[in-house]
């Protein structure tokens, strides 16, 4: 081996008793910029989408995730490119040629929109998905996105605690939702339909402090921002700390971690210093020290030169990794 060493049925609090790991798959084409995106998705469209979304669905997979930028500067297009679909949209047409697997926003940046719109697409979207949606929120971080929306970006991590806060009673049971707040106000205003799970998960992203304590005390979980596995003890501890303080420890929550890239079996091609490969049971016990690390759900993304060999990569995953998870 080289490189460094879906919601589930039931997310834990980091210090509770840890059952097996959960995995789930940031979807490609959806989203393209340089760091990650392999160069066959140039050229990938839907049908590619479709099939990857399938293929994670029949292998197990906890979750799809999908990200989230309105649009993208020239000064950052060269890095992050203009290739990012809408995660209502996405999410959705995906819901319609899925079965079981879980739909996740990661991350939605909920600060550019009112919550009262952010809820109503969600809403719809668990609706639709029989209550398949997880709902990632993160702070956004390229300004020229805020500006152009009125949005005042310096702000934008007190906007996203409240627009927690609202999104809680506006995916709630209650057709009229209330919620007062600095940034926004409602009640009194219907919204139908509502979710179909009674209380729609809601994961924080965000390596920063403010990110960690915000998914402590606010979240039903945590998407770190690629933490290395060195990193990771501390980040869980202070949430550990962060949540017993608040009066939260005990009640379910989920902690995530991304994986380093993947590749199932011995390649015959450059997969990168980084990669993680080999047999299944050397890959499998390489990841379980996330699990060790009180990791409860870990993404995963794969090295591939084309569709065929991503969903096969998937495919073996699900039949010869994840058993040993």
């Amino acid at each position: 081996m080289t490189g460094a060493p879906p919601e589930g049925t039931g997310p834990t609090d980091p210090a509770a008793p840890r059952g097996g790991l959960e995995y789930g798959i940031q979807l490609p084409v959806q989203s393209q910029s340089t760091l990650y995106a392999e160069p066959w998705e140039t050229d990938a469209g839907p049908a590619d989408l479709v099939a990857v979304a399938r293929a994670a669905d029949r292998a197990g997979f906890s979750y799809v995730a999908c990200c989230d930028h309105v649009a993208i500067p020239r000064r950052l297009a060269s890095a992050m490119g203009t290739i990012w679909y809408d995660p209502v949209a996405t999410l959705a047409h995906l819901a319609a040629v899925t079965e079981r697997v879980r739909l996740l926003s990661h991350v939605a940046v909920v600060g550019l929109r009112h919550p009262l719109l952010t809820a109503k697409q969600y809403a719809t979207l668990d609706h639709l998905s029989g209550g398949r949606l997880i709902l990632g929120v993160g702070a956004g971080h390229v300004p020229e996105e805020f500006e152009t929306l009125g949005v005042d970006f310096a702000s934008r991590g007190a906007v996203l605690d409240e627009c927690v806060d609202a999104l809680r009673a506006a995916l709630g049971p209650e057709e009229y939702p209330t919620h007062h707040g600095k940034a926004y106000t409602f009640e009194g205003l219907g919204q139908r339909p509502r979710p179909a799970q009674p209380r729609v998960p809601l994961w924080v992203g965000g390596s920063s402090p403010a990110a960690v304590r915000r998914a402590a005390v606010r979240g039903d979980g945590w998407l770190p921002q690629g933490d290395p596995r060195d990193r990771l003890p501390g980040q869980i501890g202070r949430l550990r700390r962060l949540r017993e303080k608040a009066g939260l420890a005990g009640r379910p929550f989920t902690v995530g971690a991304i994986a380093e890239p993947l590749y199932v079996g011995a390649p015959a091609w450059d997969v990168g210093r980084r990669a993680l490969t080999g047999p299944p049971e050397a890959l499998a016990a390489s990841l379980r020290e996330y699990r060790a690390l009180g990791v409860d759900q870990l993404q995963v993304r794969f090295r591939c030169r084309s569709r065929t060999e991503l969903t096969d990569q998937i495919e073996a995953f699900g039949a010869d990794v994840a058993p040993h998870l």
